[in-house]
C-alpha cells in the first residue's frame, strides 16, 4: 500500500514502531516531514505537506506513543 500525506493514522503507526521511543512532540515539523517522507511507503509529493497534515500525523503518531 501506497502512502500519501492523508494517511496519518498508517503513518502514525509506522513511525511508533521505527521510532518506540522517541516522543513525538520533541520533534521539529521539519524532521517529522523528513522520517514520513522516508518511510519506504511513501509515494506522495514531499512539496504537498503543509503545517496542518504534518500536525495530524503528530497527534496520531502521539496517540500511539501514550497508548505505548
Amino acid at each position: 500500500m501506497k502512502l500519501t500525506w492523508h494517511d496519518a493514522e498508517e503513518i502514525g503507526l509506522l513511525l511508533i514502531a521505527a521510532h518506540p521511543d522517541r516522543d513525538p512532540l520533541t520533534l521539529r515539523f521539519v524532521d517529522l516531514h523528513k522520517m514520513v517522507t522516508d518511510l519506504p511507503n511513501f509515494a506522495d509529493d514531499p512539496k504537498a505537506s503543509n503545517e496542518g497534515i504534518l500536525e495530524a500525523i503528530q497527534m496520531a503518531w502521539l496517540e500511539e506513543y501514550r497508548d505505548a
